[in-house]
């Protein structure tokens, strides 16, 4: 596959430096060079590239404007440049593939490159997906009702959409949360409060944006401000009214309201 490329920095040396070092990936196609951030926002409307190399700090609008200016379309996959590394944390909070330092180093570029490539793959077999059970829906309805109920939909290429690493930006530092530890997430106000076995970290999110980052067959809401890792439930109990207590492996004990308790029944047995 190709990767459709846009380099977006006020500095024309530091253009033709990185496009020298991409000359060496044969997959990587620039389309487009941009001196400023308004530049790059049109860029990246008209064109829509699948991968961003974006400078930080440029007069006008900076690289964190451009993220927040493309908020209502599609964005492609950033990789944040830049000289000072007092943006790392910013970066990640964008959800950024990665951050380089300049003067970009080769190797460290090909390490990046290779998780666009990996990011790309699962974003372009999700899709193809989502195509087939469209077409399906459309011309073949028992078709696609058959490929629901088979739980195909549900298989590897579906699970790639969603987030296997979270990035939370906790007591000044950024954790990166293996989605498999997660055991519990609380919400509290405007954040969400996720909790391993060992650990609690607060990540400013709402529940229902988190819901759609977490592959649903795992992460199952269980009350109006909980989600519980179903793989990590180790026990039902039953209890009034209707309503039980999953045990988890940290032995921690979670209520499920009686307006939950048929989803959760579907995958805890």
């Amino acid at each position: 596959m190709t990767i459709r490329t846009i380099l977006v920095d006020d500095e024309p040396l530091a253009i033709q430096g990185l496009e020298l070092r991409l000359q060496a990936h044969d997959d990587v196609e620039i389309i487009e060079k941009c001196m400023n951030g308004r530049e790059a926002i049109r860029a990246i409307k008209t064109h829509k590239p699948d991968l961003v190399f974006l400078d930080i700090q440029m007069p006008g609008f900076d690289g964190f404007s451009v993220v927040q200016g493309l908020m209502e379309v599609e964005p492609p996959l950033f990789v944040f440049c830049t000289a000072y590394s007092d943006h790392a944390l910013r970066a990640f909070e964008a959800q950024a593939v990665d951050y380089l330092m300049k003067p970009v180093d080769e190797s460290r570029l090909g390490d990046t490159l290779d998780r666009v490539r990996q990011r790309l793959a699962e974003k372009r077999g999700a899709n193809e997906t989502e195509k087939l059970k469209e077409a399906l829906a459309e011309h073949a309805p028992e078709a696609a009702a058959d490929l629901s109920a088979d739980g195909a939909g549900s298989g590897e290429h579906a699970s790639s959409r969603f987030e296997k690493l979270i990035n939370i930006k906790d007591r000044g530092q950024i954790f990166r949360v293996d989605v498999d530890t997660i055991e519990l997430i609380e919400a509290a106000g405007d954040y969400m409060v996720i909790k391993t076995g060992d650990n609690s970290l607060v990540l400013r999110e709402t529940m229902k944006d988190l819901e759609k980052r977490l592959d649903p067959r795992r992460f199952q809401r269980v009350h109006r401000s909980t989600i519980v890792n179903l793989d990590l439930v180790k026990q039902v109990k039953p209890h009034t009214n209707g309503e039980c207590f999953l045990v988890l492996d940290s032995g921690a004990q979670v209520k499920v309201s009686r307006s939950y308790r048929d989803v959760v029944a579907r995958f805890v047995h």
